[in-house]
């Protein structure tokens, strides 16, 4: 695994977002797969030893991927991603938020929007990721609730998933 890839986190609490700034050493192509193909998601999304299982991937505008994060418990935490916007191999933007098994919601829970933007240079691709909350209280619940260790093990998954490919 290529340790000296771009890796940047940035909370700003003013507009209630998160930016994540992270570069593989992988195609745009082969990275917009990993984002978007239940079989490749399942992988790597969750910190270990936590994994997940999709239910649902249906990658359209309008669409919806449910999916449960699996403790090694066999414990499961529902999640779901609502498209929200789409461009191959470029931009990926959904509402996340908890919910049952069946997607509906949990309104107690703080959920998120997101928009990553997928760029290409040199061989490698950047993901710039932007998670805009409702409230401060939302954000500072879902870092508290574990975010950036979670969500940054994760991308370190990816990152051994990519490296799967070139072999």
């Amino acid at each position: 695994m290529n340790t000296n890839l771009l890796f940047d986190f940035t909370v700003n609490k003013e507009n209630k977002t998160i930016h994540i700034k992270r570069e593989f050493d992988a195609t745009p192509e082969l990275v917009w797969k990993a984002w978007t193909e239940a079989e490749l998601l399942n992988q790597w999304w969750a910190p270990k030893p936590y994994h997940i299982e999709t239910k649902v991937l249906d990658l359209k505008v309008g669409g919806t991927w449910l999916y449960a994060m699996v403790s090694p418990k066999n414990e499961k935490t529902w999640c779901k991603a609502d498209y929200k916007a789409i461009e191959a191999i470029k931009l990926l933007s959904w509402s996340d938020a908890f919910c049952d098994e069946n997607g509906i919601e949990n309104t107690i829970k703080p959920r998120s929007y997101w928009t990553t933007n997928f760029t290409e240079s040199n061989g490698r691709s950047m993901a710039n990721i932007t998670t805009e909350h409702a409230t401060f209280e939302d954000m500072e619940t879902l870092i508290k609730m574990g975010f950036k260790e979670g969500f940054t093990m994760g991308l370190g998954n990816l990152d051994e998933l990519l490296a799967t490919f070139k072999k």
